[in-house]
Formats: structure tokens, sequence, C-alpha cells
């Protein structure tokens, strides 16, 4: 019996110093309501600005959803298919223009050698032999 009696001062004391305490004041939540229904809306809610920076702040920090990872790697592959799709264009572009200006600088050259020919020509072969 002289143990319950110890326990239940000890508990007693405990509550009375936590009664007094500042640190349970200061943890305690205020009963105070304000006045005015918009002031508690304010206090509930915030501006547009702070909102989207909040969120902005927000998914720089925070990980990534699955599907959202998903959808960037897809505008990426998409973005590297196209940027490939363009580079094959450009290469098959510049190709047929160097095969275009190779071809017409040997058709030049070939008529520029069947000019000097004619041109000095003597008449003494045949002129078979000169095309061989």
């Amino acid at each position: 019996m002289s143990w319950t009696r110890g326990l239940v001062l000890v508990l007693l004391s405990a509550l009375l110093i936590l009664t007094f305490s500042d640190v349970v004041k200061s943890a305690a939540v205020r009963d105070s309501e304000p006045a005015d229904p918009k002031d508690a809306a304010r206090q509930v809610f915030m501006h547009e600005s702070d909102a989207s920076n909040f969120f902005k702040r927000r998914s720089r920090r925070s990980p990534r959803y699955y599907a959202e990872t998903l959808a960037e790697q897809r505008v990426k592959r998409a973005a590297s298919e196209r940027r490939r799709e363009f580079n094959e264009e450009q290469r098959t572009e510049y190709e047929n223009y160097v095969e275009e200006d190779r071809d017409e600088l040997n058709e030049r050259s070939r008529e520029t050698n069947e000019q000097l020919r004619e041109y000095h020509y003597d008449g003494l072969y045949p002129r078979h032999f000169w095309f061989h």
C-alpha cells in the first residue's frame, strides 16, 4: 500500500510541474479563433504566386513519379528521333550534291579531253583507237 501512495505522490508532483511549466504553455494549441471568417481563409489559403513557387521548389527537390519519368523519356526519345532523321536527311542531300558535282566535273573533264583529242588529231591513226 505504501508503494501506491508513493506512485500517486510522484504522478501528482509531475502533473503539477508540467502544469506550471513554460514548455507546456508554448506547446499548447491556442483556442482563440479569428473574429472574421476571411481572416481564417487568409490563414488557410495562400496567394497563387506563393503556391506556384512552392510547387516549383517541391518539384525540384522531391522525386518524380514514374509516369513523369516515362513521359520525359518519351519526349527525349521523340526529340532524338527527329534529330536523327534531320541529320540523315542532311547527309543524304549532301551526298546527292557531291555525287552530282562529281558527275558534272567528270563530264566536263571528259568533254575537255575529247576536244583536245580532236584538236591534236593528226589523221595518222584511226579514230577508234583514241576512245579505247
